[in-house]
């Protein structure tokens, strides 16, 4: 059973990981560390909601520590051991690109907002949302410098000098 899931495990690696998309080694490791965070933090909050006799906060409290989970099994697989598949999990979510991490991580982090809104589950599900505006952040890709944007502007400027001065003798 173990050389399927080495197979798995070796043809989800061969892939090239969508994560070589522009992202500095420490900004890969800041995501994951708020991941990290964030899935803590969920699951503190989420054991903390389900102390209540309020059904939508035990739903809210139930779906924070589901989102720990899936958080701590795709940022840091190797605090889930004991999940046989968590391996392959966490490479396909490398394989990822940093947009639908963003989507997926800000989505997890809302859905226990709506069912329940309290101050709970505000700041259990911040450093969670925090961890997918950070994915969306690194999908925008890095600034551009001055240089090459005043050059780009100049450009422009002289295209449409061109097109008044051709358009006035054209007048006349």
């Amino acid at each position: 059973m173990s050389g399927a899931g080495g197979a798995a495990v070796a043809s989800v690696s061969s892939a090239p990981p969508a994560q070589e998309e522009g992202m500095t080694w420490w900004y890969r490791w800041l995501c994951r560390l708020s991941g990290v965070l964030g899935a803590v933090s969920c699951a503190i909050s989420g054991l903390f909601n389900c102390v209540t006799i309020h059904p939508l906060n035990i739903a809210a409290g139930v779906w924070m520590i589901m989102n720990a989970f899936v958080l701590l099994l795709c940022e840091a697989p190797f605090c889930c051991h004991f999940v046989e598949f968590a391996n392959t999990v966490a490479a396909k979510v490398d394989r990822l690109r940093s947009w639908q991490k963003a989507v997926f991580y800000c989505g997890m982090a809302v859905v226990p907002i709506v069912i329940s809104l309290t101050l709970t589950t505000l700041l259990g599900n911040a450093i969670a949302f925090a961890t997918g505006v950070l994915y969306g952040l690194s999908a925008l890709g890095k600034k551009g410098d001055a240089i090459s944007y005043a050059r780009i502007q100049q450009q422009k400027q002289q295209a449409d000098e061109e097109k008044l001065t051709d358009t006035l003798e054209g007048e006349l």
